[in-house]
């Protein structure tokens, strides 16, 4: 049964969540939780923890909906995508180092290397995921998509998982590449795979991740310093993120560090407690409410598209033109 779960909802997932949960509680005396309009507010222990405003709101139920959907797809697209791009790319690749730089030199393993490792993984993935991510945003034809996770009105676990079943094979392939190169690197240079390092059993920055990884999608805010926000992306950069203010379009793109979006330019640091009212905004939130609409806007979003293209005489529409560019 637990591995039918998503690993937002294992029972140590949940743990690590209610034990930082609480800590935030108690250093800032109920403060430091959202309501489902992205304000924060002061609460007793329950509501702090599991306001009915969230838990209770369609949007919740519109992601335990479209998880299912997922789930149910995901085998098909796992095996064709996941299991088989990824050995094929670092098979092809080793093949090149190969070809470019004779034999393997057959280095020997240390826990430095396996480090080493760990991070290159680490920010392979994050590049693939940012490319997708930015991607997601500014091209109308993947944003049709993407406006699904974005529809999310209220923040939960699970809608960590708020996908349209469509975007499963585009982030497969992106966690496949970034798998795979690094993996093809290494594997040249010792000739043989080698294992990242380690924390109780996971990888070392999978762990550091996975501690917070939670709050992302969650209603408590949990900040960093300011400092290490220009590093690493705190779960509360993420909740500007899902905002529909000007100011926080198309922000916070990486999924682990802030790197990507130094480079590009689409870092935000938020202010403690900085309002942030989520979903896709009043001009366009009531065509993604249900679980029905998300399911079939893209498809709707993409024949508009399509009708406009076909008939150049139609003069676009500047409303949903600028509903493509909102994250």
């Amino acid at each position: 049964m637990s591995e039918n779960l998503p690993a937002a909802l294992h029972w140590r997932t949940l743990l690590i969540t209610a034990a930082l949960g609480l800590t935030i509680y108690v250093l800032r005396r109920g403060n430091g939780s959202k309501s489902a309009q992205g304000r924060a507010r002061q609460a007793g222990l329950v509501k702090y923890f599991l306001p009915k405003d969230i838990y209770f709101h369609l949007s919740a139920r519109v992601d335990i909906w479209l998880w299912i959907v997922e789930r149910c797809l995901r085998p098909f697209w796992f095996v064709g995508l996941l299991v088989s791009v990824g050995p094929w790319v670092e098979k092809g690749l080793i093949a090149a180092l190969t070809a470019g730089f004779g034999a393997t030199p057959g280095l020997s393993p240390n826990y430095g290397w396996m480090l080493l490792y760990s991070l290159l993984v680490l920010l392979f993935y994050d590049f693939f995921f940012y490319t997708i991510h930015y991607c997601m945003h500014k091209v109308p034809t993947f944003w049709a998509v993407h406006k699904v996770h974005h529809s999310a009105e209220v923040l939960t676990p699970l809608t960590r998982t708020r996908e349209h079943f469509i975007a499963g094979p585009v982030w497969a392939t992106g966690a496949a590449l970034g798998y795979a190169i690094p993996g093809a690197i290494f594997a040249y240079l010792f000739n043989a795979a080698l294992n990242q390092a380690t924390l109780f059993g996971v990888g070392v920055f999978a762990f550091v991740f996975g501690l917070t990884g939670n709050f992302r999608h969650y209603h408590i805010a949990l900040h960093y310093p300011r400092w290490l926000c220009f590093w690493l992306q705190s779960p509360a950069m993420h909740h500007t993120h899902h905002s529909y203010l000007t100011k926080h379009w198309d922000t916070n793109l990486g999924a682990v560090t802030s790197i990507f979006d130094r480079v590009v330019g689409t870092l935000y640091i938020p202010e403690k407690d900085e309002y942030t009212p989520w979903g896709l905004g009043p001009e366009s939130q009531a065509e993604y409410r249900t679980f029905a609409q998300n399911t079939f806007a893209p498809f709707k979003d993409w024949y508009a598209m399509w009708v406009r293209k076909r008939s150049p005489l139609l003069v676009p529409d500047e409303t949903e033109d600028d509903e493509f560019t909102q994250a």
